[in-house]
């Protein structure tokens, strides 16, 4: 078991290095932000749309199929079922309304078995019914006349199963907005290093100065934190591992027993992990990292290329068609 490599979401992608890994990273957050907010009250075939923008941009930058097949197939197939599973759902349109008293609150034993039906009263406003039909002449009209237009509501009915117009819209709704979310920051953090995300929000945070906001600050506690992550996978499987080589008999140790000893290993991995930090920290001292501000280690130089001013154009046609045709009906 090797939690650094099983887990398919979050990973950056070292080699092979692909053009997205050539793009700025601000240019790349720029991106990842519009295709977090371009789904928001858009119509559904724009957001099946950003489904397949996202899918030809993966192929198109000879990303391993090793890498995405599991990353890209786990989510279009949770994708679908959620979508599936929304389709078939209620939509709650067609509301019907139950009185919470029975229509014959006195039944005699003398009553038939088949009561006659109810009449229809008039409404108060035309007692007399004058320009109204009878229900065997609706029904004869309803099976005579033909419809004005081929819409239909209810899209596919069989047995308990129906879909509705409004039922599969929601549905694609979901499953493509899940999609969209969840690959687009997972095709930005694989293609773009955590050193290169930290420097890009902080140039991005630069005008903030001004109000006296620690930008730096919180450049360096990001870049921190995404370096603590694999540490802290590290730790976890470390334990993991130690616990299975014991080979211990769980059913033996029974519930209060298989407690003691997982609360035992969390103790030992809240301990190794403050260690951890404790040797961070205490590295940075030695080296004489007081402050950010005073000794600032530029990893990686951001500079807007020929490519990344062509992806920019592409931007704004991006948000160009979106304002034209995006929008929900």
């Amino acid at each position: 078991m090797d939690l650094l490599r099983s887990l398919p979401i979050g990973l950056y992608l070292e080699q092979p290095i692909t053009w997205l890994h050539h793009l700025d990273a601000r240019v790349k957050l720029l991106w990842l932000m519009s295709f977090l907010i371009a789904p928001v009250l858009a119509n559904p075939i724009w957001r099946i749309g950003l489904v397949l923008l996202l899918i030809l941009i993966t192929i198109s930058a000879l990303i391993p199929l090793r890498v995405w097949r599991k990353q890209m197939g786990f989510l279009l197939t949770l994708s679908l079922l959620v979508c599936l599973i929304t389709a078939i759902a209620p939509d709650g349109l067609p509301v019907e309304h139950q009185p919470r008293l029975p229509s014959q609150e006195l039944t005699f034993d003398r009553q038939p078995i088949t009561l006659p039906p109810t009449p229809i009263r008039n409404p108060w406003y035309n007692p007399f019914g004058w320009g109204q039909e009878t229900p065997e002449s609706e029904e004869r009209i309803d099976s005579e006349l033909p419809q004005p237009t081929d819409y239909r509501y209810v899209i596919f009915e069989q047995g308990r199963f129906t879909v509705t117009r409004r039922s599969l819209d929601l549905g694609i709704r979901i499953g493509t907005l899940f999609f969209t979310l969840i690959y687009s920051t997972n095709l930005y953090l694989l293609t773009t290093a955590p050193e290169e995300i930290a420097a890009g929000i902080e140039d991005l945070m630069s005008p903030l100065k001004r109000f006296n906001i620690p930008t730096t600050e919180i450049a360096l506690t990001l870049t921190l934190s995404l370096r603590f992550i694999p540490l802290v996978l590290e730790e976890v499987q470390n334990l993991i591992r130690s616990v299975r080589t014991r080979a211990i008999n769980w059913k033996k140790l029974g519930l209060r027993g298989t407690t003691k000893v997982w609360f035992s290993v969390v103790e030992r991995l809240l301990e190794n992990l403050l260690l951890r930090a404790q040797q961070i920290a205490g590295g940075m001292q030695v080296r004489g990292f007081t402050t950010p501000n005073t000794h600032r280690v530029q990893w990686h130089p951001l500079k807007l290329r020929n490519v990344d001013w062509v992806a920019i154009a592409i931007l704004f046609g991006f948000w160009g068609i979106r304002f034209i045709w995006g929008w929900q009906a």
